[in-house]
């Protein structure tokens, strides 16, 4: 268990993931701003460039 997340942290990828869909891949290091917790505590809910609807695993995030 690590850092507890809230609605509007921001986080920081710890690996290299592809995006369904997107024809993109986010790199390692990459910082999502503004997330939003769903009612799984493994899936957060965020925006990036040009990506609707991006859902992230906790395993992969950091808090920035």
């Amino acid at each position: 268990m690590g850092t507890l997340l809230a609605d509007g942290d921001s986080v920081t990828l710890v690996k290299d993931l592809k995006v369904k869909g997107a024809g993109q891949t986010l790199k390692r290091g990459t910082v999502i701003k503004s997330i939003r917790l769903t009612g799984d505590s493994q899936e957060i809910d965020c925006r990036y460039e040009g990506i609707k609807g991006l859902v992230l695993r906790a395993e992969f995030v950091r808090k920035a």
